[in-house]
């Protein structure tokens, strides 16, 4: 597979929303859905194809006060690029 775009966005395929049934974020496509857990979802939130990866690990970081999410978070970006979700 390709590498991680510079700046991921969420691919068409895949709809990221908030579903009051599951209580939780969920991916949404067309085989079924993916139940997010609360890092996952707002990391994706941040995928829109405007920002690049260190601007959303600085958004994350300030969103919730912490630092050194980098290594997390290129983590999972891999991960979600490797399963089609991001391009």
């Amino acid at each position: 597979m390709n590498a991680l775009p510079a700046t991921p966005k969420l691919s068409r395929l895949f709809r990221l929303q908030w579903e009051p049934s599951q209580n939780n974020y969920v991916l949404l496509y067309p085989e079924g859905m993916v139940k997010l857990n609360q890092s996952a979802a707002e990391i994706l939130k941040r995928c829109d194809g405007a920002r690049d990866i260190p601007m959303i690990v600085g958004d994350l970081e300030q969103t919730f006060s912490t630092t050194g999410l980098s290594g997390q978070v290129n983590d999972f970006l891999q991960s979600a690029h490797q399963r089609g979700w991001l391009v």
